[in-house]
């Protein structure tokens, strides 16, 4: 999703991705100061025309869903918060993570994290 959301489009992409799929009703349920019902169909219509949502039929409603697997989505923001906050810097953003006190890891987290590190570790020797 290299497109350029707006604050609104984003929310209901979000949504999508939290429930996996959802009718209008659904998706303006669950957002934040809610516009109208036809806002949201209109956002949910826009967001068809930019391919980030498909939608099929069910009985006489629209079920909507993302069009990128959530994988792919997730690299994706997770790309942009490194770029937008922490200047691409992994290493920063772990680091921020990390030092959070709020942050707790349980040792099987730990060690998932310590394996990830070392192969990234052997990777960048072998390049």
């Amino acid at each position: 999703m290299g497109l350029e959301l707006s604050r609104r489009e984003r929310e209901i992409v979000d949504i999508l991705y939290a429930a996996e799929e959802a009718s209008a009703a659904e998706v303006r349920g669950a957002m934040a100061n809610p516009p109208s019902d036809a806002t949201v169909r209109t956002l949910l219509r826009i967001l068809t025309e930019k391919d980030v949502v498909t939608h099929r039929m069910e009985g006489r409603r629209f079920v909507y869903r993302p069009q990128k697997a959530k994988s792919g989505a997730g690299k994706s923001a997770l790309r942009r918060v490194l770029n937008v906050f922490y200047d691409g810097s992994v290493e920063d953003a772990l680091a921020a993570h990390l030092t959070d006190p709020k942050i707790e890891l349980d040792p099987s987290q730990i060690d998932r994290l310590r394996d990830l590190i070392n192969d990234a570790a052997k990777k960048g020797k072998r390049s």
